[in-house]
Order: C-alpha cells, then sequence, then structure tokens
C-alpha cells in the first residue's frame, strides 16, 4: 500500500487555541449547476464537524474555477488570508512561506493514507506542502458505433493504429476523426499526453524541464505530418479548438476518438452515446504512462489555526466523506482506502481502468513556481507547432529557453 514521504510529526498536535476559532475555506466549484455545486457538500462536511468539535466552527466559500485562484491571491495580498484554500496550485505559496508543512497539520494516518504517486506530486524540494483533494487521470475515449461502422474491432494501442483508425473513421463519413484540443483552454494536457505518449515529458526525473527534447519535439513533428496534416482532426485548427469544444463533438456524436477524463463519461452518457476507454496510445504500444491531474488542498500559516486545520483536514479525508465527493463528480480518490473501496464494488467499474492508471501517471510540474508562467506559454504558442509549415523544434526551443530562464530567476 501507499505511504506519504516525511512522517515526521502527529499534525494534530502543536499550537493553536482551543477557544472559539472559525476557519475561513476557500474551495473550487466542481458541479455544473446549482443543483450539483459543491457549496453544498462544504456545507454538510462543516456542519457535521462543527457537531462533533464543539467551539469551532468552519466558513466555507466556493467560487467557481474561472475566479477561484483569483480571489485566494487577492485575499492573500490583502491580508484576509483564509485558513484553508482548495485550488489548483500550491508552489508560489509554499516558496513565500505562507504554508504549513503536510506533517505539521495533519496526522499521522491521514498522511499515510495518500496514494503515494499524488502525494508526491504536493512536494517542494521533497517537502509535502500540497495536500491532495481530488485526482483525475486521462485515456483515450472513442465511439463505438463509430467504429463498428468503420470496421474498427478494437481501440488502437499505437500511434500507426490510431492513424489508421483516424483514415478508416474519415473514409466513413466521420467528422472528427481525433479530436485534437491544442486551444487556450487546457492545451498543456493535450500536449503533456503526446509528450508522455512519445517517450518525453515536461521535465526528467530530476525536475529539469525537458521541454524541447528529442522525444517531444517528434511527438509534435508526427501529428503535424501524419494527424493534422493528412486532414484527421475534422474542420478547423487545432491551435484555436478547445478540451470543451471537443467534449461537445464527442457528445453529438460527431468525434471518433480523443483524449478525455473522467467527467466524459458522464456527458457522453447523457447524450447517449455509446463509448469505449482505452490506455493512451503510444509511439509503438501502449503509452509508457498517463498524465494525472490533481487538485489540491493547502494551509495558510497566518492566523495560527495550525491545530484546528489539522482537526479539520483529518475530518475531511476520513472514507465516507472523501467517497461522497469522488462519487458526485465522477473524479479519482487521493486515499489508498478509497480507491480499494471503489475497485472492489461494481458500482465504480467505470472508473477502475482510470483507478488503474492512476497508480504510474506523471502529473503537471506544480511543484515548479514558473509552472504557472510556463504553462501560459504553451498555451499561446503549442498550437503552432502542428499547423502547415509550422517548426516544432523551433516553437518547443523558445518555451524550454524561457523556461530555463524563470527557473533561473527564481521565477
Amino acid at each position: 500500500m501507499a505511504t506519504a514521504p516525511g512522517l515526521t510529526a502527529c499534525g494534530s498536535g502543536g499550537s493553536g487555541s482551543d477557544g472559539d476559532v472559525t476557519l475561513k475555506v476557500v474551495a473550487a466549484d466542481y458541479g455544473d449547476s446549482t443543483a450539483n455545486g459543491s457549496q453544498k457538500y462544504w456545507n454538510k462536511v462543516a456542519r457535521a464537524f462543527e457537531a462533533k468539535n464543539g467551539g469551532l466552527k468552519v466558513d466555507v466559500k466556493v467560487y467557481g474555477w474561472t475566479e477561484v485562484d483569483r480571489r485566494v491571491a487577492e485575499m492573500v495580498k490583502n491580508g484576509q488570508t483564509p485558513d484553508i484554500a482548495q485550488i489548483g496550485a500550491y508552489a508560489d505559496y509554499a516558496a513565500q512561506g505562507k504554508l504549513y508543512r503536510a506533517d505539521e497539520m495533519l496526522s499521522i494516518p491521514t498522511q499515510a493514507g495518500f496514494i503515494t504517486s499524488i502525494a508526491h506530486a504536493g512536494e517542494v524540494r521533497r517537502v509535502q506542502y500540497g495536500v491532495p483533494f481530488v485526482a483525475s487521470a486521462r485515456l483515450l475515449f472513442y465511439n463505438k458505433k463509430l467504429f463498428d461502422r468503420a470496421g474498427i474491432s478494437s481501440a488502437p494501442a499505437s500511434w500507426d493504429e490510431l492513424k489508421e483508425a483516424a483514415v478508416r473513421l474519415k473514409a466513413n463519413g466521420v467528422k472528427i476523426p481525433y479530436g485534437l484540443p491544442l486551444g487556450p483552454e487546457e492545451c498543456q494536457a493535450e500536449t503533456m499526453m503526446w509528450m508522455l505518449s512519445g517517450g518525453g515529458g515536461y521535465t526528467d526525473a530530476n525536475g529539469s524541464y525537458t521541454i524541447d527534447s528529442t522525444e517531444n519535439i517528434e511527438a509534435f513533428e508526427w501529428l503535424r505530418d501524419e494527424l493534422v496534416g493528412a486532414d484527421l482532426t475534422g474542420p478547423g485548427s487545432p491551435a484555436r479548438t478547445n478540451r470543451q469544444d471537443t467534449f461537445d463533438a464527442f457528445a453529438r456524436g460527431e468525434v471518433g476518438m480523443l483524449n478525455g477524463h473522467p467527467t466524459l463519461m458522464q456527458q457522453a452518457s447523457g447524450h447517449g452515446i455509446t463509448y469505449g476507454t482505452a490506455p493512451l496510445p503510444g509511439r509503438r504500444g501502449k503509452s509508457p504512462s498517463t498524465m494525472g491531474v490533481a487538485d489540491w488542498l493547502m494551509a495558510f500559516k497566518q492566523n495560527g489555526h495550525r491545530k484546528e486545520i489539522g482537526k479539520f483536514l483529518d475530518f475531511v479525508y476520513t472514507e465516507d466523506n472523501v467517497l461522497d465527493f469522488v462519487t458526485e463528480y465522477d473524479l479519482l480518490p487521493v486515499t489508498t482506502a478509497v480507491e480499494q473501496t471503489m475497485l472492489g464494488d461494481r458500482e465504480y467499474k467505470r472508473l477502475w481502468r482510470f483507478l488503474d492508471e492512476l497508480e504510474s501517471a506523471e502529473f503537471y510540474p506544480a511543484d515548479k513556481t514558473s509552472w504557472a508562467e510556463v504553462s501560459k506559454l504553451i498555451k499561446q504558442k503549442i498550437g503552432s507547432t502542428v499547423a502547415k509549415g509550422g517548426d516544432p523544434a523551433s516553437v518547443l526551443g523558445q518555451i524550454q529557453r524561457e523556461a530555463d530562464a524563470m527557473e533561473n530567476a527564481g521565477a
């Protein structure tokens, strides 16, 4: 079983008042309507916690993903720092010395309960500051009806097989044989998946950027020549195609295959699409790894509520609370206990393949304070690599030089 690194202290002891304390929590909204908004979940957890811990109150404010990071940044800047924030990145705040270490607040059982690969993704210089909240992994989704009509009997396992399937889908009238979203919404994800499937990635084992590696350059040359250049990614430029565009088109039955995460299952099923999932195809067979994404909880020092924060987070990570949240949104758990529960219950069978992939998933280099800016560069530039006459070596080289400059400047 997984154990988290650096179990050096029992997190719930130590400083903090035993009197009346109100913890201020800011969280992101995972719902797509008021009916399934995350505020309901947090209110339920907060009230249950308060009932068990007299004198402790929890005030949770939930914001949409488009604004939650900005809201937290403004609160910190204005001296109204929350005790806990559940957002997308933690490294900047850790670098500024604003966060508690995980082992300063969490109990040892809570720390030891995280899936290893995800806990490591929350570290800065081998110290965990980002506490994983939920995760997802990526798989290849394909439309079974379109595959059957085109005479494709199984999901592609390699790039060559993917191209062959795309050619057959196109010949059978499929509008978008392969959905390639390299638009600004989330192209850093599609980019990373293609890098990984080519044997590359954003960083090496030492954490240094390897954006312009030979493997990465060759992956985008292949995309440019074999998919986009062969007119197998549908009408419109991949550089202007966002992830949600491709998800919506998949739900309309217009896409043969695309890379997707668990929430696409709900959208596709809701529109009557019969789909299959498979590991990402790689250069010569199944991709060595897939991409994992984690969202993070972090605890700020400013208000001095370390003891109370530890108590609340230990409660948040009880099995029932974790299971409730991931079940509501078809996300993946970050604790081994809930992972095992889901693997043992056929109700969650649709997620088993994602859970299998999560064990060896690679995550964004979120421990780098430069990652936010590097991600912006990728959003601005990566789409041009696959355009006619595009030059992946030049574009990736430019991003690499700017990323290295930021690292050297301590960005």
